[in-house]
């Protein structure tokens, strides 16, 4: 009788029960987002079948639309399966946006003072200090966390605009470009130091293998290992986790460093891949899509990779709505929150 009170669902309709939940945890979230997107294309006269088609499948409708589609999957899936760890520890790392742009700021200091280096050895050390550049801005929200109290959410979005801060001082400081200083970014970088591409294509493989690396080492680290065991304890209550012998602000500081150093990694890639210098927005709002892909699946690596590939095809095909429909770009991001929103409002109401 216990176990009758306490299940969520009755025994007898235990399998209409579940499917009930499925329904509201998936296909209201999906519908939700339809209708308010819809809503929003039809209020601009725009077909919306049209629209969705462009932005499911323009990403994939030439080789160099499916290229650009990789480079910016690669950089949001490791900065969402960093999040996953940190969601995990019960943190919401919302400095995921700074950490990526200190590990672009770290991954131009070698090549800056090493240039003449084998460009494979170089491209090791870069991608080496953007991971440390990104622990370390990491590091600090969490001393923010533990050692003062602050919120990470306050910690992060403050070391944020830091970060930016850096970014730009440098661009337009010691970085600027010969003669005169410019918001586009620094020098480009000589085309021998650019990740290697396929043919004509803008596709660096190395930069959506690493993302697949990342993925697969998070998912075996919280589902498989013993330090992914204590760090989702850490996450329900540090508390009880501390009790039961788990080091609670290790384990959280861990979660930020091993995020912080994913998204020092994006930050490598985006420098050395896609833009080929650094740029004062070197982001381009990669960690908070990254955020929006993780508060979807529910900080579950599983999903992070059709999620996030998913969400980096929209972001690409919307690119061609102005050119064949007359519509904003930003419709893909109208359809990206509205999906987010009305999935943690369909969560609600299942726990009810």
């Amino acid at each position: 009788m216990q176990k009758a009170e306490t299940d969520p669902l009755p025994p007898a309709g235990g399998e209409v029960g579940r499917f009930a939940l499925y329904v509201l945890r998936f296909a209201l979230p999906l519908a939700g987002a339809l209708a308010l997107t819809t809503l929003a294309l039809l209020s601009t006269g725009v077909a919306p079948l049209e629209a969705y088609r462009i932005l499911l499948f323009g990403a994939l409708s030439s080789p160099i639309r499916a290229s650009d589609m990789l480079m910016l999957a690669a950089p949001l899936l490791l900065c969402a399966a960093g999040l996953t760890l940190t969601f995990g520890a019960g943190l919401y790392n919302l400095g995921v946006e700074g950490q990526l742009a200190l590990g672009a700021v770290a991954a131009m200091v070698p090549l800056r003072l090493f240039p003449d280096l084998p460009p494979p050895l170089l491209w090791a050390l870069c991608f080496a200090c953007a991971a440390a550049g990104g622990a370390l801005w990491a590091l600090l929200c969490a001393a923010l966390r533990l050692g003062a109290h602050v919120s990470e959410i306050f910690a992060g979005l403050g070391l944020n605009f830091l970060a930016s801060g850096v970014a730009l001082y440098l661009v337009l400081g010691p970085w600027r470009r010969t003669g005169s200083a410019s918001m586009s970014g620094t020098e480009l970088l000589p085309q021998a130091l650019w990740l290697p591409t396929i043919g004509t294509l803008r596709l660096a493989p190395i930069a959506p293998l690493i993302a697949l690396l990342a993925v697969a080492l998070v998912w075996w680290a919280l589902a498989r290992s013993r330090w992914g065991l204590e760090l989702r304890a850490v996450g329900l209550s540090p508390e009880a986790a501390d009790r039961l012998g788990v080091p609670a602000p290790r384990r959280m500081a861990e979660s930020l460093a091993a995020c912080g150093a994913l998204a020092g990694m994006a930050g490598a890639i985006q420098v050395l891949g896609v833009f080929h210098q650094l740029i004062p927005n070197i982001s381009s709002g990669v960690g908070l899509l990254a955020l929006l892909v993780v508060l979807l699946v529910q900080a579950s690596p599983a999903w992070v990779l059709p999620v996030g590939v998913a969400f980096a095809c929209f972001s690409v095909g919307s690119l061609q709505l102005p050119l064949t429909l007359g519509v904003d770009s930003s419709i893909a991001g109208v359809l990206q929150g509205t999906l987010v929103l009305c999935a943690l409002l369909a969560r609600g109401l299942s726990r009810r």
